[in-house]
C-alpha cells in the first residue's frame, strides 16, 4: 500500500477543492500520517477503532480523538471515491457510535475506590455497596441488575434475563455475594420469592434512573475524574478479564452478546491475552 503516494495526493485535494486553511490541512495530515505508520494493507473498521482507542490510552483529548477521527474519514472516502479501495472502513462509523465504542474503562484501583465508597453503616450505602459489587462482579447491564430477584441469585452464580427475554448464567465473585449477604440480611425483611434484589428507600423495585444516579455518585466521592456509569463497570469488567487473561468467547457468553463482534469492541484497548478461567483471573476474586 503506497500510503504516502495517497495521503500527498488527499492533501492536494483537500487543498484545491475544499479551500482548507494551511493549518488544518497540516494537522489532518499529521494525522493521517500516525495512523499510516503502522497500517496494514487492508485497514478494517475494528483498525481504526484500536488505534482511536490507544489515542484514548495514551492520553489525547476527547477533541484530538474526535479531530483524527474526522481526518481519517475524509481519507479513507477520498481514497474509495478515487477508486484506491475497494470498501471504505469509516463506512459505518458516526461519531456518536464511535464514543460508544470507545467508553470510559477504570483502573483496578479506581474501581477499588470506587467500590469502597458507600457508606455501609447505613441502608442505602449497604444496598449501593453491594450493587456495585454485583455490577463489577457480572459485567451485567444496567437493565439487568433492575430486574434480578431475590432467588435470581445462587452461591456461586446469578440468573439474567438479558435482551429479548434471554436467560443466562454469569458467575458471580465471593466480594459482591458477601456484599448481598449483607445486605439482605441486615436490612431487608422482605425476602420473600420473586421481591426485588435492589430497593428503593419506599420499598419499591431500584429503577435505572436511579441507579445511575448512585454511581455518578459514588465516582464523584471516589475522586474519579473520569465519565463514569453503570455501563463504565460493565466495559471494565470486560476489560479487566481479557487483561488477566479470559477467553473473548468466555467474556461474550458472560456479557449476553449474541455476536463476537460485539465483545471485541467492548474488549479492544486490552492488550493481554493469555485465555484463562474467569475464577483465576477476575480481579476482584
Amino acid at each position: 500500500m503506497h500510503w504516502e503516494s495517497y495521503i500527498r495526493d488527499f492533501l492536494s485535494y483537500i487543498g484545491a477543492e475544499k479551500g482548507l486553511s494551511v493549518n488544518t490541512i497540516e494537522a489532518y495530515g499529521r494525522d493521517i500520517r500516525r495512523f499510516c505508520e503502522g497500517a496494514k494493507k487492508k485497514v478494517t473498521e475494528g483498525d481504526i477503532i484500536s488505534y482511536l482507542g490507544a489515542l484514548k490510552e495514551e492520553g489525547y483529548a476527547s477533541s484530538s480523538i474526535y479531530r483524527n477521527l474526522m481526518a481519517l474519514r475524509v481519507f479513507f472516502r477520498f481514497l474509495r471515491r478515487e477508486g484506491y479501495l475497494d470498501k471504505d472502513p469509516t463506512e459505518l462509523l458516526d461519531s456518536p457510535k464511535m464514543w460508544q465504542l470507545i467508553p470510559e474503562v477504570l483502573t483496578t484501583e479506581e474501581v477499588e475506590a470506587l467500590l469502597e465508597a458507600p457508606d455501609i453503616s447505613e441502608e442505602e450505602g449497604m444496598r449501593d455497596k453491594a450493587l456495585l459489587e454485583t455490577l463489577y462482579a457480572t459485567g451485567i447491564r444496567a437493565s439487568e441488575l433492575c430486574s434480578l430477584n431475590i432467588h435470581d441469585v445462587g452461591d456461586k452464580t446469578v440468573r439474567v434475563i438479558g435482551k429479548g427475554g434471554k436467560e443466562r448464567i454469569v458467575p458471580i465473585g465471593e466480594e459482591a455475594l458477601s456484599a448481598i449477604d449483607k445486605y439482605l440480611g441486615e436490612w431487608r425483611d422482605d425476602k420473600g420469592e420473586g421481591r426485588p434484589l435492589f430497593v428503593s428507600k419506599k420499598g419499591k423495585r431500584l429503577n435505572r434512573t436511579s441507579l445511575w444516579e448512585r454511581v455518578k455518585f459514588y465516582a464523584k466521592q471516589a475522586g474519579i475524574q473520569k465519565e463514569v456509569s453503570p455501563h463504565t463497570l460493565r466495559h471494565s469488567f470486560a476489560t479487566h478479564l481479557l487483561d488477566h487473561g479470559a477467553d473473548l468467547r468466555v467474556i461474550q457468553e458472560m456479557l449476553g452478546h449474541a455476536d463476537i463482534g460485539t465483545t471485541e469492541r467492548y474488549t479492544h484497548l486490552s492488550k493481554k491475552r493469555l485465555f484463562e478461567a474467569f475464577d483465576t483471573f477476575h480481579p476482584r476474586q
